[in-house]
């Protein structure tokens, strides 16, 4: 008959084994992730130095109108806009006199319809879900990269606190 202290310590050897098992996975899923969370910094990175390369050389405070002329320009210049065209729904026209929320691709007036709905200011991940989308890190980046546009443009408020509203003529029902 083994002895108590024989039992124990049986028992505390599986215990360790199963604690080094458990410390080699989580030691395999956090260099996983590291490896994800590098490769997700370099499409934020590229993103960023695209916005900049198309600011020119004013330092991307007016996006919007040096980066025009160069796409309406015959010259044979260098752009990163590919041959293709641009993506449908990737451009946010400025907001001005006369500009409706129809010309807007049907996601970004998605993005409006939520904000319109609601009474205060939102936040990139209460945006995504309330379009329906899984609060992950990517549907969440997707979501502020289009209203991070939409307030460029004119078409949102950005808020000190982050947080997106839409401008105050559309929510009073003007153009």
């Amino acid at each position: 008959m083994p002895s108590v202290v024989g039992l124990l310590e049986e028992r505390e050897r599986g215990a360790r084994q199963r604690v080094e098992v458990l410390r080699e996975e989580a030691d395999r899923v956090l260099a996983e992730l590291r490896d994800a969370e590098l490769f997700w910094e370099r499409f934020v990175t590229a993103r960023e130095v695209l916005v900049e390369v198309l600011a020119g050389p004013g330092g991307g405070a007016d996006v919007e109108e040096t980066a025009v002329p160069v796409t309406e320009n015959a010259a044979p210049t260098p752009t990163p806009t590919p041959t293709g065209g641009r993506v449908p729904g990737s451009v946010v026209p400025v907001r001005g006199e006369g500009v409706e929320v129809a010309v807007l691709s049907p996601d970004h007036q998605r993005i409006v319809g939520v904000l319109a709905a609601s009474p205060v200011a939102l936040a990139c991940g209460e945006i995504a879900s309330a379009l329906g989308l899984e609060r992950v890190p990517a549907k969440i980046e997707g979501v502020r990269s289009k209203v991070a546009r939409m307030a460029e443009r004119g078409w949102l408020v950005k808020e000190p606190s982050g947080r997106f509203t839409l401008v105050p003529a559309l929510r009073g029902g003007g153009s």
